[in-house]
């Protein structure tokens, strides 16, 4: 006789289907698991015999086979152990058949029987929502799980309490979604930086379009200090962003357990960040950082530190907002729309463009270290500032400038007039994925804005991508003035946010 149990096999961010058969025949005992599995999957028969064993079922004295159908499909990971040890039941008539045949299954077993929490339950959810198939998860998950709204989610402790439950004994009820993760309330306000009118003012530009920065200012000129304050300028996600990045932060293990998350991710990798560490790689084609930000920010201080290998791979994602990790054995997509937010010295020592220390070795040390930022990828950012040294006298005068929470009220306000504009677009939600007709559409400058941008592209050498660029900026910042038409002032300003040359940084 031959049972049937469901579980899933993890292409990226998407599930796929797998069948687990169990096969009982006459033959040498043992217990054989076939179709492509790892190591992990491989080691789950005796996982799963042990925890028979605990729950005082032994096994027959006949040959168990299992098999993971599609055969060609790689089977990764601990949460096999689950389907295996649900068809096996089956086999032996432990539970019904038919229960187990309708439902998807994922969990990883410990030798006494309990369940183990196991990564990727939220779109394992997605899958058996699908499907019309009931979810069974580890406790651990289930209020991950249960927050897609399709979903059917028993989540118990342990494999006996599965048991218990298909026969009647002990029945489980749902498992619900518990309280979604408040963001917490920011340490530090935009108030308290003490000049930097400029930086500020581009950090909100910024977070209104999610468009790209660069900052380039002395050691101790408040980048770092900038780009921390950034993410209390963002609004929380909506229902979609906060399913979409969830769902990679669950595959890749890393989302908290109770909910999903409406906070907009803030990623900050080290400089010595590996290219796979960045973009995806790994053993199992993981996600890397660009994907974890997916929705949020990406913060790489200082940037030329980082592999040149590394930094190059970013100019396909920043172009698509998505990336494809290929390896051997892999070939998987993940979307990767952040706001990168890079921040650099002028120079290796720090003080190419200050005076009073200025650098033995001008131009030729900043010339070499700005150098490693080629210029294709230069070309991708929409901002590029510099952050001068700000002096003591002005640090001891008051703060000034507007706090955290009006300029993201003032962004709150701008997106909420990107969200209606892009509303029948699917594929674009902020100025920053306008293009071709549609960004002719609605970025069209007045006569005298259209004028000053020719004359300016002309004149410093624009390509069409920084061109284009230009005019996504003029329609984030008339959308900041709450202005319908894009004018000379705001393409003015766009301008002057996008030096030409790594000389003038």
């Amino acid at each position: 006789m031959t049972t049937r149990a469901y579980t899933v096999a993890f292409d990226g961010v998407d599930a796929r289907s797998v069948e687990v058969q169990c096969a009982v025949s006459a033959g040498m005992p043992a217990l054989a698991v076939v179709g492509l599995p790892d190591k992990a999957v491989s080691e789950a028969r005796e996982r799963v015999r042990a925890a028979l064993t605990s729950m005082g079922i032994a096994l027959p004295s006949k040959r168990i086979t299992i098999n993971l159908s599609p055969a060609d499909l790689p089977k990764a990971g601990s949460h096999f152990d689950l389907p295996i040890a649900l068809a096996m039941l089956a086999a032996l008539e432990v539970i019904p058949k038919d229960a187990v045949e309708g439902a998807v299954a994922l969990g990883e077993l410990s030798l006494d029987g309990g369940l183990v929490a196991v990564t990727g339950a939220l779109p394992a959810a997605l899958h058996a929502a699908a499907e019309d198939r009931l979810l069974i998860c580890p406790a651990a998950c289930g209020s991950e799980a249960a927050w897609v709204g399709d979903a059917q989610v028993l989540a118990p402790r342990s494999l006996a309490a599965i048991v218990a439950h298909f026969n009647g004994r002990s029945p489980l009820h749902l498992a619900a979604p518990r309280s979604i993760d408040t963001p917490a309330l920011p340490a530090n306000d935009m108030a308290e930086v003490k000049g930097q009118e400029r930086a500020k003012r581009a950090l909100e530009i910024a977070a209104a379009g999610r468009h790209h920065i660069l900052m380039v200012g002395t050691p101790g000129s408040g980048k770092s200090m900038l780009a921390a304050r950034l993410p209390a300028l963002m609004p929380t996600m909506n229902a979609a962003e906060a399913l979409e990045t969830s769902i990679i932060h669950s595959v890749a293990g890393v989302l908290p357990e109770g909910g999903l998350r409406i906070a907009r991710p803030f990623q900050h990798p080290h400089h010595t960040a590996s290219t796979a560490a960045l973009v995806g790689g790994g053993r199992r084609a993981g996600p890397g950082e660009i994907s974890l930000a997916h929705n949020g920010i990406l913060f790489m201080d200082e940037f030329p530190e980082f592999p040149r290998s590394a930094l190059e791979t970013l100019r396909q994602p920043l172009e698509t907002g998505e990336v494809t990790v290929s390896r051997a054995n892999a070939h998987v997509r993940y979307p990767a729309k952040f706001l990168l937010v890079a921040a650099a010295n002028p120079c290796k020592c720090g003080y190419f463009s200050d005076p009073a220390r200025a650098c033995a070795r001008v131009p030729a040390c900043g010339d070499e270290y700005m150098g490693r930022i080629s210029g294709p990828l230069l070309d991708r950012f929409d901002l590029r500032i510099e952050v001068p040294p700000v002096s003591f006298q002005d640090l001891d005068l008051p703060a000034t400038g507007d706090s955290s929470a009006a300029i993201a009220a003032r962004v709150a306000a701008a997106r909420t007039v990107q969200n209606a504009r892009f509303a029948a677009h699917p594929t674009a939600r902020l100025n920053a994925d306008a293009e071709g007709k549609l960004l002719e559409e609605i970025a069209a400058p007045d006569p005298e804005g259209r004028d000053i941008l020719t004359r300016a592209a002309q004149r410093f050498g624009m390509t069409a991508r920084g061109y284009h660029r230009v005019l996504r900026v003029a329609r984030t910042i008339a959308d900041l003035a709450q202005s319908e038409s894009v004018r000379k002032p705001h393409i003015a300003e766009a301008i002057s946010f996008r030096l030409t040359s790594l000389k003038e940084f």
